[in-house]
């Protein structure tokens, strides 16, 4: 099972600089709070589909299904993301 700082270092890295290539960015410049959208790090519409994509395929975590209102909530930021991820993990675990 990953930690939570691991799954925060795996949002930054794969899937925020890599997937989305934000080249202008180090991981740790990234905000654990800092909104993802908006006034934030900005991102728009299209990111955020790429975001979805990355959780699902470094997690395995499936985000279909959510109501829009629990999608704004758990992609607010690195830190919520992260939460919604390790609460997904371990129901994994569990079942």
């Amino acid at each position: 099972m990953k930690s939570i700082s691991e799954i925060k270092e795996i949002i930054k890295v794969n899937i925020l600089i890599e997937r989305l290539e934000l080249e202008d960015i180090e991981a740790d410049e990234i905000e654990d709070e800092e909104p993802l959208f908006g006034d934030g790090l900005g991102l728009d519409s299209v990111e955020a589909l790429d975001v979805v994509a990355g959780v699902e395929a470094e997690f395995g975590v499936k985000v279909e299904g959510l109501e829009e209102e629990d999608v704004r909530k758990h992609f607010y930021s690195v830190a919520t993301l992260s939460s919604f991820i390790e609460e997904q993990l371990k129901e994994k675990v569990g079942n």
